[in-house]
């Protein structure tokens, strides 16, 4: 079976991350719809899960489509628009991983963001960029 898949998906474009952000955004359109149309607002629900198909069936078309070129291209705008947000996620998401062993303090100077180990005690700062001190207990 595994076989049968893989010879028909040969020369085929594939999951890209073009692919799935319109998944998701599809899913997220039909829920939304399903909600919407139980609750209070049946027509707006219906245009909603419409829209969510719509999406599958374009998103299937580019992970089946031949026209590999293309497929590529589309990926390469979706992503160089996306590139700020996804630049400043994977930001959060560093400095998010990086507090359970470091303090993030910001130069009350310039803005700066400095990192300091944790578990130093009270520590004077000198920021790198203006050279303004200060003391902040880490």
């Amino acid at each position: 079976m595994r076989d049968k898949l893989n010879k028909f998906m040969q020369g085929r474009y594939g999951v890209d991350e073009f692919a799935r952000f319109t998944l998701g955004a599809a899913l997220f359109c039909v829920l939304l719809g399903s909600v919407l149309a139980v609750f209070s607002l049946p027509g707006v629900g219906q245009i909603l899960n419409t829209l969510g198909l719509a999406l599958i069936v374009y998103t299937y078309y580019r992970i089946l489509s031949r026209n590999i070129q293309k497929r590529y291209s589309e990926n390469q705008k979706y992503l160089s628009k996306t590139q700020n947000m996804r630049l400043i996620f994977s930001k959060e998401k560093s400095m998010m991983q990086q507090r359970k062993t470091h303090h993030i303090y910001t130069c009350p100077g310039c803005g700066q963001k400095i990192r300091i180990p944790r578990g130093k005690g009270k520590i004077e700062i000198e920021c790198p960029k203006c050279h303004v001190k200060f003391i902040k207990r880490s």
